[in-house]
């Protein structure tokens, strides 16, 4: 498979394991060091482990991932780190209310010698022009 391929299988489980609302299949596909920029947070996360505090507290209130589509993937190999972009369609539990949501997503991939894992996670709403 290319390395591209690879990425994209990557990019594949964790968009699967997101919609499934498997938080740990989910959390696995990043690296603990990995960093995550969400447009709906007032400041990044600066570790796996925030996130992941961060996800126990939402669902605690009430949070799950309903579903999760992608498309329009692109991937770009850079050596070692890859970059893959996508616009990602999601529907969420937030309370009692659903959401139906549309952004667009970058997540940076690096190659630790066996697998792609996570590194960087950005997430934005998508223009509006």
């Amino acid at each position: 498979m290319s390395r591209e391929g690879e990425v994209q299988t990557a990019a594949t489980e964790l968009v699967a394991a997101f919609a499934s609302n498997d938080t740990a299949r989910y959390f696995a596909c990043f690296s603990e060091e990995a960093t995550f920029v969400f447009h709906t947070l007032e400041r990044p996360l600066l570790s796996r482990r925030e996130y992941f505090t961060l996800w126990q507290q939402w669902q605690a209130e009430g949070f799950a991932v309903l579903g999760c589509r992608s498309s329009n993937a692109h991937v770009s190999i850079q050596g070692d780190i890859a970059i893959f972009i996508h616009d990602v369609a999601t529907h969420l539990r937030t309370g009692g209310d659903e959401l139906h949501l549309s952004e667009r997503e970058t997540i940076v991939f690096r190659y630790d010698g066996a697998r792609w894992l996570a590194c960087h996670e950005h997430l934005s709403a998508p223009s509006t022009s």
